[in-house]
């Protein structure tokens, strides 16, 4: 009888250490499964709208560890500088400049809730274009580009918002060393857009005459050759373009050096951005 009851209990403790190993196989099992489809959030900037997707893509059809999913949310650099500064739950800034990612990496107290450990890189340069659907550019030069805009006395010129749009800065700056900025000011035909993505918009619908735009927007829509003019890039301010790691996340470390790497920088040379020396 003794020995029915010993067997009995240890078979029970067999089956209760089997139910345990069980549970816990199922539990990391769970967890690695949440990781792995864990939702990776990306703050973009609005120029990146017609690249990012390709890039993200390309990432995901090489990345055979994990089948994340990535959500990005495109916006002025400096409204989603703000929201970051909100507790906004993203993982990876990319931003148009340098500015705001180098100011969230010194603010690792205070709004922002989690502690940046990770600096910002530059991971693209810009190029600015003038473009216009209303008016043949053809005929002109990047010399005589002032006075086509300033002669033509009714057109109206939209460039993004320079106190948060980095492209629109670059504009702004442009306009200012033609000495052409205050006139159109005064004379009120300059729009300003909240965004590159919306000043693009305002352009390509002809609801203004000349727009400051990405030359990658334009690559994007196979824009003709008739309808803009590349400025050089010595002529306004670099657009260097700088993202941040916002959190220790895995993920988002991956994606940043897939971001860096030859096969995804090929993609931003490929959509009109400019080679990072």
């Amino acid at each position: 009888m003794g020995r029915l009851i010993l067997a009995a209990s240890t078979g029970l403790l067999v089956l209760l250490s089997a139910c345990t190993q069980e549970s816990s196989t199922n539990i990391e099992s769970a967890a690695s499964s949440s990781e792995a489809t864990q939702t990776l959030r990306i703050a973009a900037a609005a120029n990146l709208s017609d690249v990012l997707p390709s890039i993200i893509g390309s990432y995901q059809a090489n990345n055979t560890v994990s089948t994340q999913d990535i959500d990005v949310t495109y916006a002025s650099s400096g409204k989603l500088y703000a929201q970051i500064q909100a507790g906004a739950p993203y993982d990876v800034f990319l931003s148009a400049n340098q500015e705001f990612p180098a100011k969230l990496a010194k603010e690792k107290e205070g709004s922002h809730s989690n502690e940046i450990t990770h600096p910002p890189f530059t991971y693209a340069q810009g190029q600015l274009a003038l473009y216009s659907v209303t008016k043949s550019l053809s005929d002109f030069n990047i010399e005589s580009l002032a006075d086509v805009i300033t002669n033509d006395a009714n057109a109206k010129i939209t460039i993004a918002n320079p106190e948060l749009a980095p492209y629109g800065a670059s504009a702004k700056a442009y306009l200012q060393s033609q000495k052409i900025y205050d006139k159109l000011n005064a004379e009120k035909r300059l729009i300003q857009s909240e965004n590159i993505g919306q000043a693009f918009q305002y352009a390509h619908t002809g609801s203004v005459d000349y727009g400051f735009v990405a030359q990658s927007q334009l690559i994007a829509i196979k824009a003709k050759s008739e309808q803009f003019i590349t400025l050089p890039p010595e002529s306004y301010p670099a657009i260097l373009q700088d993202g941040i790691v916002l959190n220790n996340n895995p993920s988002a470390l991956a994606f940043t050096d897939y971001l860096r790497s030859p096969a995804g920088q090929q993609h931003l040379l490929q959509a009109g951005y400019l080679s990072i020396e």
